[in-house]
């Protein structure tokens, strides 16, 4: 009798484990249709502002448009999402970022859109995006068992890496059927779908843990805690300072991928290669879904780092078409190996019920450097990279013999410093004991769910904000 007790409390748990996880991907396959639609809107956005003002300071002033709210109003968007329903959160983000691309949209139809219309849009998104981020993965920790962070943070990378395979291929065609408006219409529906599988499912509330309890308090508080948490433990607060850094050299990597591009392509082939390379992301979400990953995270994730940046070093030595999307290839097929092993840590080791506040902060300091490269890019390239590869300067003589003059050339010589960049940055990271050890030193944390053990406390929570 005994041991059919123990048995049904086993099927019940594994039921409940089995509900959840197919909450999981319901809620995820809802967040990849809209990643599809989002990364039309964008794409067809660089092409657009790039043809029309032939500015690489323009496009990156748009970007930073969208990325500064999401990084200021981060912090406190975490502590709101710890504080309420996580599911509501995630449907705030997406009716609020799907309002501002209706708006675009009208703007367009109307002929009323204007760079600074768009940057204005394009901020107002970026402020419900800020929601996004911490709710969802604070989510996906509880409705994931802890065995499977590593292959469900690859699958929130396959997402992305399906938006950007798509992308490219269907915005190409899109814009030359019906412009600009058309990808930011169909970006409007992605966004309906997702509230609609948000709205059809239910989280479950997390378990409260020492530090979620000890950090009640004013809304300042609770926000602070999140910033205080990542520094108190050497190995997270070190990796999130690698991550700040690799952004610091790598935010400025799509006003100059598309200069570079259009500078010897057109927008339709520009489109494939993107699509093609993109491919890598592709098959490295599909590994990184279906692989638990290697036994050392950290490890793997500074060895891959290595390897990324010498691929994005290659791409900026040839304007030939193929070793180009080689390299991209190659790079991109890196970039969700990292982002997972990355993810599969910050989710193994912070406590569920803290979780908004820890990765909105997280996603702020990572993300910091962005707006401080999209500002730099456009005076750094125009000043110091054209002049040194269109002039008569002596290094700029001895580069121009090495890759070549002109400004395309100016575009090429970025990618390479951007890669010199990252291996050494990477290299650092590895001699450090606290980042290097970090799985060994910090424990993971309490009340995570488990395919073995399921909490018995399965109740869901109301669904409206606290």
């Amino acid at each position: 009798m005994l041991d059919e007790g123990r048995r049904g409390l086993t099927d019940s748990r594994s039921s409940t484990t089995k509900d959840r996880y197919r909450t999981f991907l319901i809620v995820w396959s809802g967040q990849l249709v809209s990643l599809v639609g989002s990364n039309l809107t964008w794409f067809g956005i660089s092409i657009w502002v790039f043809l029309e003002t032939r500015s690489v300071t323009q496009l990156a002033v748009i970007l930073l448009a969208n990325q500064l709210p999401r990084i200021l109003v981060s912090p406190i968007a975490g502590t709101f999402v710890d504080r309420w329903d996580r599911r509501w959160a995630m449907i705030l983000s997406d009716a609020g970022a799907g309002a501002g691309t209706l708006v675009m949209v009208t703007l367009y139809v109307t002929g009323n859109l204007t760079i600074p219309a768009l940057a204005a849009v394009a901020a107002v998104s970026g402020t419900f995006q800020a929601f996004q981020y911490p709710a969802y993965q604070a989510a996906t920790t509880l409705l994931v068992p802890k065995e499977r962070y590593s292959r469900a943070s690859g699958m929130v990378q396959l997402a992305e890496a399906i938006g950007n395979l798509l992308a490219p291929v269907l915005g190409g065609i899109m814009i030359a059927v019906g412009g600009l408006g058309l990808l930011v219409a169909i970006d409007v529906v992605t966004f309906l779908f997702a509230l609609g599988t948000l709205i059809a499912v239910r989280f479950p509330k997390p378990p409260v843990s020492e530090a979620g309890a000890a950090s009640k308090g004013s809304i300042w508080r609770e926000t602070a805690f999140g910033f205080r948490y990542i520094y108190e433990r050497r190995g997270l607060f070190g990796l999130l300072l690698y991550f700040a850094s690799i952004n610091l050299v790598f935010g400025a990597m799509m006003p100059i991928i598309t200069a570079f591009l259009l500078s010897i392509t057109t927008p339709a082939t520009m489109g494939t290669l993107f699509s093609i390379g993109a491919t890598g992301m592709v098959l490295g979400a599909i590994l990184a879904s279906t692989w638990r990953g290697v036994q050392h995270k950290v490890r793997g994730i500074l060895v891959l780092g290595a390897v990324l940046g010498v691929a994005v070093g290659t791409v900026g030595t040839s304007t030939r078409l193929g070793l180009i999307v080689v390299s991209f290839w190659v790079a991109m097929f890196m970039l969700p190996l990292v982002g997972a092993f990355s993810q599969a840590i910050w989710m193994a080791k912070v406590e569920p019920d803290v979780q908004g506040r820890v990765f909105a902060v997280r996603m702020a300091v990572s993300q910091a450097a962005v707006p401080l490269s999209l500002l730099a890019v456009g005076p750094l390239v125009d000043r110091v990279f054209v002049p040194l590869m269109t002039g008569s300067s002596t290094p700029g003589l001895w580069l121009q013999g090495v890759f070549g003059s002109g400004v395309t050339h100016a575009y090429g010589l970025f990618f390479v410093v951007v890669g010199i960049l990252v291996v050494s940055v990477s290299g650092c990271a590895w001699l450090v004991g606290p980042i290097r050890h970090l799985e060994r030193d910090i424990p993971d944390a309490v009340g995570l769910p488990s395919e073995i053990e399921t909490e018995d406390d399965d109740t869901v929570p109301d669904a409206s904000p606290a």
